[in-house]
């Protein structure tokens, strides 16, 4: 099992004040955090693209990560599952039949056999021989950019597990700009447990109960929901910040729904259409 990784300041562009958090192990850190302040109703937060910039390249893969990086996006963000021997890949089905032509589960694959099949090839012919990325080819991609990376624990991760993923954003010198989320607090737990200044984020469709409480189960400093949620409960946001947490909202492509986020004071926008998005924002401030 990797031993623990130590995070130095990481100096930010965007919202949440840092905030002292139980971790699993009852002892309290201090969590690094990709956040400077807390967005006001009203204010802008930070664009997210969604699997890379999937409305100009197929999801999750080099060509799509490439658009995002040119794009005026803050943050990129990607799935990541392991291979049948334990290498991190991009994929954000726990199939390979919709994106690939390649079938069955992708934890049933080695990587030699992931990285023979066709990840393009449905969703256009100029896409025809792209292949499934590792997320070391990610990493070195964004390691060269200005680019954060929100990096999405598909299903449930032992620590040995979420090593290979830590190693590897440690491996590159990107932690600073690096933010693991998940809807399994397992996992996120074990990430925590192995490096504890990693930053985390709970993935979750709506917040009940205390979002300190949900936060402390893995030292999360933020939660990922869905703008569904949001709109039904006008007061979540308030309540996520009132307890020192960051709110990103999810999959938002079309200005009304972007408005509505603003207006209720998200921290960041996870979009498939960052580009476009960013041109709204420009010509609407």
């Amino acid at each position: 099992m990797s031993t623990p990784h130590h995070l130095g300041a990481a100096t930010a562009a965007i919202a949440l004040v840092l905030v002292a958090v139980l971790s699993p192990s009852g002892a309290k850190v201090q969590a690094a955090n990709v956040f400077d302040t807390l967005t006001q109703p009203g204010e802008t937060g930070f664009v997210a693209s969604h699997r890379g910039e999937s409305e100009g390249a197929p999801e999750n893969t080099i060509p799509a990560f490439e658009l995002a990086i040119a794009s005026g996006a803050e943050f990129v963000e990607t799935d990541v599952q392991l291979t049948s021997d334990g290498v991190p890949v991009l994929m954000h089905d726990f199939t390979l039949d919709r994106t690939t032509d390649g079938q069955g589960a992708v934890w049933a694959h080695s990587w030699k056999e992931l990285s023979e099949l066709d990840a393009g090839s449905w969703y256009g012919e100029d896409f025809v021989g792209t292949g499934i990325p590792t997320l070391d080819d990610l990493l070195d991609l964004v390691r060269p950019s200005n680019k954060r990376v929100i990096i999405e624990l598909k299903g449930s991760w032992t620590q040995v597990q979420a090593a290979t993923v830590v190693d590897e954003v440690y491996e590159h010198g990107v932690e600073a700009r690096v933010m693991i989320a998940g809807f399994d607090i397992r996992s996120l737990a074990a990430v925590a447990a192995i490096a504890p200044d990693l930053q985390r984020a709970i993935i979750t469709h709506d917040v009940v109960g205390d979002p300190a409480i949900l936060a402390a189960t893995c030292g999360a400093i933020a939660i990922v929901t869905s703008q569904k949620f949001l709109g039904e409960q006008p007061d979540a946001v308030k309540r996520i910040h009132d307890a020192g947490l960051g709110v990103l909202a999810y999959t938002l492509n079309g200005e009304q729904s972007w408005s509505e986020a603003i207006d209720l004071g998200v921290d960041g926008i996870i979009t498939d259409v960052p580009n476009e998005l960013d041109e709204w924002l420009a010509t609407s401030s």
